[in-house]
């Protein structure tokens, strides 16, 4: 199956707050197992990581040859999904693990605690925040907010304002997109909600949907990235196959 994969190259970003060690561990390898190579630039600091990211997609895209598999999680996945919306002629697809809303998000359950974090930390300052957020998580989410946060610095409150306030594309947008979407949905996560999994895959004229839990996640990274890839597999055979299919010949009309 890898010689027919329609790229070599994917990017990836992490969500809000995380950093791009996850998202290795979250996609490496499911990806290195149909011939593709993972890239996964670190957060742009502070406020400018929206910016940052969406600049870096365009710097690599110019530097490859061949369309990009782009994606990622939570924010990272928004962003990805906007640049492709862009870049249809130049993407090969999108894996959008964990999307946490459409258009205009600062309601959502992801929204609000990133902008809750946000005002932690810039009341009471990165340790006591980390204290305060991590005490009632899971012990490997935990790990993972320590790392990542601490690996921020001094620009996270801001970039965590700057995720919360910048909208994921609008549905009316996603179903223009003429690229293979896989979407993976962690069924027992209440901040990125599986309905809205549904709702892009509802717009999104060539999307799969593959779900996964928490849990499953905690024990294994490789979970969410194994389901986004699915997703994604499945969205581009059908895509595929749908364009090679022969067009039918009009039948003659029969009289009543």
């Amino acid at each position: 199956m890898t010689s027919a994969m329609p790229t070599r190259t994917a990017v990836l970003l992490p969500g809000t707050g995380s950093d791009e060690t996850f998202v290795h561990a979250v996609f490496t390898r499911p990806l290195a197992a149909l011939g593709i190579a993972v890239t996964a630039p670190p957060p742009p600091p502070g406020e400018a990581v929206v910016s940052g990211y969406l600049a870096l997609l365009d710097r690599i895209a110019d530097a490859t040859n061949g369309p990009l598999l782009v994606g990622g999680v939570s924010l990272g996945a928004h962003l990805a999904t906007a640049w492709a919306l862009r870049n249809a002629h130049r993407c090969a697809g999108v894996l959008a693990a964990l999307p946490a809303w459409h258009g205009p998000g600062e309601t959502a359950p992801a929204a609000v605690a990133a902008t809750a974090s946000a005002e932690l930390i810039e009341r009471h300052g990165l340790e006591t925040a980390l204290s305060l957020t991590t005490r009632d998580v899971a012990p490997w989410l935990a790990e993972e907010l320590t790392r990542a946060w601490r690996r921020h610095g001094p620009g996270l409150a801001a970039s965590l304002r700057a995720a919360a306030g910048h909208p994921a594309p609008e549905l009316s947008a996603l179903r223009t997109l003429d690229v293979p979407v896989g979407i993976a949905t962690c069924v027992d996560d209440p901040v990125h909600p599986s309905e809205v999994a549904g709702a892009w895959a509802g717009a999104l004229p060539h999307s799969a949907v593959v779900e996964t839990t928490l849990a499953a996640l905690g024990a294994d990274r490789e979970s969410l990235g194994r389901a986004a890839t699915l997703a994604w597999l499945r969205a581009w055979s059908r895509r595929w196959s749908r364009s090679t299919r022969s067009p039918r010949r009009n039948r003659p009309t029969r009289p009543c």
